[in-house]
């Protein structure tokens, strides 16, 4: 547990473990991986290469193609094209992360992501080529070289996801089990992972809550974007896997570190939800913001203007609405014309025109929206947690790579890459079976129907501004939450998982005390360079309490802090 001094913002409490009925139906397997996305596959598919022997169990909580990955629309990093190398790669990661990347997994991330992606291509993901067979890169924000490779146009994530299903159901040695929710981890009387409880409907092998005992649990179960009101995230993105963890004594790390994408298209004042995001991808191909004057107001606030890192982009076009008293900004792509539209992102023109805009000839609404965790459980180098036994990979990790903001198309690529490394060592390091130990952590539930109530909190206070009142705000409204009688099921159960993230991640925010990255204090406008260090947080088993601290940096490569400055 970190050496540092507790968090004295004052801590709410959380339930130490759901709410639920007792398992009515028990089985084994070796490995249970949960998630279905690329993070997810890829674990299963890597590990079942190493030991085909092993028993391993998916487990998602919709349908295989449910998560996150589908929606990606830009594509994934890697030093693939002429005269680009992981060096710059690595340039480029590190100066978007703002000083708060760990630079080791930054160098694992761009030194095997090229490999990684000629194996996802060996698999059958088909990218888009030019006439020669070369692959077809383009440029987003933060990136010096087109080193982004797509598919079917802004279609990448829906085409890898495609692959990897694929491939698993050509290994039927893998059991799959769809909508099935991870309930809690089942733990070991000596500690470590012992088994998970589930709760599994409709068409998955068993109905009701049921448990899985076995010798490692690895997490791809994606981000906690439902934490607000908009979202770019799919609706199960409720952040069961960093809770889950939590309540098992994991440390998390840098929750506060929530990436708001600068260009989501803009539905009106009450939309709630998942919200259609419109593509770094389309600014690389040349579009631009403007205010309603059809001001260029990207110019001269980064040497990258347009495609400068989401970070800036998102705070730029916050600070116009905000001087403008306008609730989005406009994104113009009208010189790319049509038959340009139609070929490199037919998804996006469909979407916009759907909701009444058409980008070939009209001006796209947009404003920053929450997009992405930088932040999460926190691994070492091969994925592994605080608690034996349990791994965890892509957004749901914490693996240093991104730092305070990730650099776009970086997701996909960490996903995969980290996942290759979890199966490189996992089948050598799996722990004895262990029988599950009495679990004496004190349950609670909190209603589904407090969803909407946390969500305005945490934008309204935790989102993209923040401030040293708002944050005391929310921990105060958070603390208040009615806990009153609630029904176990998928709604309760995902609303208490929020309620633990939203806990959590305000008093990240409110511990630090700068602005880095996608963590912007307006009370604190500055990065603080003489105080480098990392938010960790866990919860304080036995009393429900959530409890951050200032975990200091280790001493960084000269030439990093060169890069980053």
């Amino acid at each position: 547990m970190p050496q540092t001094a507790a968090d004295d913002a004052g801590p709410a409490e959380v339930p130490a473990r759901l709410t639920a009925p007792a398992p009515g139906w028990v089985t084994r397997a070796d490995v249970v991986v949960v998630g279905s996305g690329i993070a997810g596959l890829t674990a299963a598919l890597r590990i079942h290469a190493e030991d085909p022997s092993l028993h391993l169990l998916v487990v998602t909580k919709d349908v295989l193609a449910a998560g996150s990955t589908q929606w990606a629309q830009g594509g994934i990093a890697a030093a693939l094209g002429p005269g680009d190398t992981p060096e710059q790669h690595e340039h480029d990661t590190l100066v978007a992360g703002a000083g708060a990347c760990d630079v080791d997994a930054v160098r694992v991330l761009v030194g095997e992501g090229p490999d990684a992606v000629r194996e996802l291509i060996a698999l059958g993901t088909e990218f888009d080529l030019h006439p020669d067979g070369e692959l077809s890169l383009t440029r987003e924000g933060g990136h010096l070289r087109d080193r982004i490779a797509h598919a079917g146009g802004d279609a990448t994530g829906a085409e890898i996801q495609r692959a990897l299903i694929a491939a698993v159901e050509r290994a039927p040695e893998i059991e799959v089990v769809q909508h099935a929710l991870a309930v809690d981890l089942l733990l070991a009387a000596g500690g470590g992972v012992a088994g998970v409880t589930l709760h599994v409907l409709g068409e998955g092998q068993h109905d009701g809550v049921g448990a899985v005992h076995c010798r490692a649990v690895v997490l791809a179960s994606g981000g906690l974007g439902q934490v607000f009101s908009q979202s770019t995230n799919p609706s199960v993105a409720t952040g069961d896997g960093m809770a889950l963890a939590l309540r098992a004594g994991a440390v998390v790390r840098d929750l506060e570190f929530v990436q708001f994408h600068p260009t989501v298209m803009w539905l009106g004042p009450e939309s709630q939800g998942q919200q259609p995001l419109i593509s770094e991808a389309v600014r690389g191909e040349g579009a631009f913001l403007v205010d309603f004057e059809g001001t260029r107001f990207m110019q001269g606030q980064h040497e990258l203007a347009d495609l400068a890192p989401r970070d800036v982009v998102a705070k730029a076009i916050t600070r116009r609405m905000i001087e403008t008293g306008r609730p989005h900004m406009w994104l113009d792509a009208r010189h790319l014309g049509e038959e340009f539209w139609e070929r490199r992102f037919p998804t996006i023109l469909a979407v916009c025109r759907q909701h009444g805009v058409d980008p070939v000839t009209e001006l796209i609404p947009v404003a920053p929206a929450q997009h992405y965790a930088s932040g999460g459980v926190a691994t070492d180098l091969w994925g592994r947690s605080s608690v034996p036994g349990l791994y965890a990979t892509g957004e749901v990790a914490c693996s240093g790579v991104h730092g305070a903001n990730r650099l776009a198309s970086n997701s996909l690529l960490e996903g995969l890459v980290f996942s290759r490394r979890i199966a490189a060592v996992l089948p050598g390091e799996l722990r004895p079976w262990a029988d599950p130990a009495p679990d004496h952590r004190p349950p609670g539930l909190l209603s589904g129907g407090l969803r909407r109530t946390l969500q305005e909190t945490m934008t309204a206070r935790v989102g993209v501004l923040r401030h040293e009142a708002g944050l005391a705000q929310a921990q105060d409204e958070l603390r208040a939450v009615d806990r009153g009688p609630a029904e176990p099921g998928t709604p309760a159960w995902e609303t208490t998982n929020l309620h633990t993230l939203c806990v959590a991640l305000a008093a990240a925010a409110r511990m630090r005390t700068e602005t880095r990255g996608s963590h912007w204090r307006e009370d604190f406008p500055d990065r603080d360079d003489a105080r480098p260090g990392h938010v960790d947080s866990w919860l304080e088993l036995g009393t429900g309490l959530v409890r951050s601290v200032w975990q200091p940096a280790p001493a960084t490569d000269p030439s990093v802090q060169e890069v980053s400055a």
